[in-house]
């Protein structure tokens, strides 16, 4: 099999999809990898290295998008490269479709086979490539909310590890996933005062069994989220429904009710956002102060930093490229259930449950595509 690997031209993505060790993996089993010239140079990986791996370089885009059967990306396609989306194509990246209407229609009008990072899945329900991700953003985001709240920034000039005679911040966690989990690692780590929420007891025990320490574990309620926002010097929204839109869990009265000078650090705003108040922001222009909060809404957030996030997604994500290319579509999903539950377009029809409800659209069952 052809595989291509662009280099991504979203504003201020610097990760890549594949590194020279992986284009190795699929040379070594007899694929053919393209890779555009200084798709690397931003995780700081040379065309040199990508060749000695076995790639072959090639100087456009086009070049990338129109030789190549599975197209392996980091972000969604940008309207710059929508004109290069073919029938039959097969789009391997991470796509959050149900947070962006224009892309979904995009890919059915132009009948791309779409496998998102986001919604393949294991029989335990965990998100193995969106994992990688996940922790990184979760340890980002103390790090950043920590810097939303000195006071150049419109913070309230809290440092959350507190001082000698000083109480330290308070840290409320929305969501006890993966990067909900490593954003408690962190912020407990500095001395803050942490409390995280969750529908599932179970992820709040394992939380609480392995962090210990001061560190508070609640169910999240209505009552239970209030009353913690209400108080809370940071916020970190890292609420995740696979496939689906973040649930607004964060309303508008209640952010206004923070303290003024308080933050949040909003994760999930790549499915939407988990606040009403939640809007995209850039990695040049990262926040904004509404109703007297600071706003962090970065949706890439592991672009932060690149070398790191490209080497932990390629970790996750080459065993399933590697599985594509060796069995081809779709009988690589027939094979793996995990791979198959990735599938969110094909042939111009919706395979996955979330998105389809997002719009409003038809679903074709995932068992049409793996009987072809």
């Amino acid at each position: 099999m052809i595989v291509g690997v662009p280099k991504e031209i979203k504003t201020e993505e610097n990760r890549v999809a594949v590194t020279p060790t992986g284009v190795a993996a699929f040379v070594s089993r007899a694929h053919k990898v393209l890779v555009q010239r200084g798709a690397g140079s931003g995780s700081g990986l040379t065309d040199r290295a990508y060749e000695k791996a076995g790639a072959m370089i090639v100087d456009s885009a086009q070049e990338v998008w129109h030789q190549a059967e599975l197209i392996m990306k980091v972000k969604e396609p940008q309207p710059s490269e929508f004109a290069l989306l073919r029938s039959g194509l097969i789009l391997f990246t991470y796509l959050h479709l149900a947070a962006n209407e224009t892309v979904t229609r995009v890919l059915l009008e132009n009948k791309v086979t779409g496998i998102a990072y986001e919604t393949i899945q294991l029989d335990d329900g965990s998100l193995p490539l969106l994992t990688p991700m996940s922790e990184i953003a979760g340890r980002l985001s103390i790090q950043v909310g920590a810097w939303c709240l000195q006071a150049e920034n419109g913070g309230r000039g809290i440092l959350l590890g507190g001082a000698s005679g000083v109480r330290p911040g308070k840290v409320v966690i929305l969501g006890a996933g993966m990067a909900g989990t490593a954003a408690c690692q962190v912020a407990t780590g500095m001395g803050a005062y942490v409390s995280i929420l969750d529908i599932n007891p179970s992820k709040l025990h394992y939380v609480h069994d392995m962090l210990g320490g001061p560190l508070t574990t609640l169910m999240s309620n209505r009552a239970n989220v209030e009353e913690e926002l209400v108080e809370a010097d940071l916020v970190i929204g890292s609420v995740l429904i696979p496939g689906a839109k973040a649930p607004k869990l964060i309303t508008r009265s209640l952010v206004k009710r923070m303290k003024p000078g308080s933050a949040i650090v909003d994760i999930s705003i790549d499915q939407g956002g988990c606040a009403e108040t939640s809007r995209p922001t850039t990695q040049r222009e990262p926040i904004y102060v509404e109703e007297e909060t600071v706003h962090y809404c970065v949706t890439n957030m592991p672009a932060i930093v690149p070398h790191t996030s490209t080497y932990a997604l390629t970790n996750s994500t080459l065993s399933y490229g590697l599985e594509l290319a060796r069995r081809g579509f779709p009988q690589a999903l027939a094979r793996n259930r995990a791979l198959a539950k990735g599938l969110n377009t094909f042939d111009g029809n919706i395979t996955h449950g979330a998105v389809a409800a997002a719009f409003n659209l038809p679903l074709m069952p995932l068992e049409e595509v793996t009987r072809a």
